[in-house]
């Protein structure tokens, strides 16, 4: 009680978080025994019929389900490497940039994507992969036939990649870089003292000191595995490449949603989540293990 007295305050200010968090997260997971019932919206939770387990048997014996899972999981995994390659190599040339003007610049350039909505680059890239679009004209110029890359299933999922990483590369560096300015300038004065050039700092000190914050945010990404990127894939992509585009969430959407398929739809999002919490759950030990990671 005495310690309540001195925190109420604080109790206060998180108490409409809180409340926001309960109607709009825990209370409709009430919805969650849609995956077991043949669901009928007229008849609603209570009158609709019980079906045990044959949404989710059902989902694992059509064939465009195990595409779309495999869809997801290597769009996912894809954008979950690059998407650490790439501001981890960033960080580090741009952290070697000397003069301060020069590298904020940098930094504000390659934040900015971050802060679009897909609905608003997703209509950029529409009209600049267009097959009369920038790109097509300037492989047009050098001899290249044009390229559907969102029309093509054998372009799509690297369109996607690619996008996606330039997107949230800039803001993802931000962490490494927060890395980097925690790393003693004595170590580096040491080393030229013995004579190591930059490429060997680099080497045998930036590198090392990245280490344990890259175990961190690879680790903790494992939870994302199943989460290819609805905005993005929704945005982009059309049915001449369901066949290598489509992924769990825009499945969901429409069985559930266009088709009426709700205790269908409700069945995949809940063997997507109960895969994302355990992957969670392992990513959190896998921190901890590797690079003392804990948050409680």
């Amino acid at each position: 009680m005495r310690t309540l007295k001195k925190t109420w305050p604080f109790h206060i200010m998180l108490l409409p978080a809180m409340v926001f968090l309960f109607l709009f997260s825990y209370l409709p997971m009430a919805g969650i025994v849609m995956a077991f019932q043949d669901y009928k919206p007229w008849l609603g939770i209570a009158g609709s019929e019980w079906v045990g387990l044959d949404n989710f048997r059902y989902l694992f014996e059509r064939e465009d389900s195990m595409q779309v899972i495999w869809n997801t999981v290597i769009i996912a995994v894809a954008k979950m490497i690059f998407n650490l390659l790439v501001p981890f190599v960033f960080a580090i040339l741009l952290n070697e940039v000397r003069k301060v003007g020069l590298q904020r610049s940098i930094q504000t350039l390659v934040y900015l994507p971050h802060f679009l909505s897909w609905v608003i680059l997703g209509g950029i890239l529409v009209d600049l992969l267009a097959p009369a679009g920038l790109f097509n004209r300037v492989l047009g110029s050098f001899g290249i036939d044009p390229i559907l890359f969102l029309g093509d299933n054998n372009w799509f999922r690297l369109t996607v990649i690619i996008s996606d990483v330039w997107k949230e590369f800039g803001y993802n560096t931000i962490i490494f870089l927060a890395a980097l300015a925690g790393i003693n300038p004595a170590l580096y004065e040491a080393a030229e003292m013995d004579g190591a050039g930059r490429w060997k700092q680099t080497m045998h000190i930036t590198v090392p000191s990245l280490i344990p914050i890259t175990v961190v945010v690879g680790t903790l990404a494992l939870g994302n595995v199943l989460n290819a990127g609805f905005d993005q894939i929704f945005n982009l992509y059309n049915p001449l490449v369901y066949e290598t585009g489509d992924i769990i969430d825009t499945f969901v959407y429409r069985t559930a949603i266009l088709n009426g398929e709700m205790g269908f739809g409700t069945a995949i999002g809940l063997f997507k989540s109960v895969i994302s919490m355990v992957l969670i759950l392992i990513s959190y030990r896998l921190a901890y293990k590797w690079a003392g990671y804990r948050i409680f």
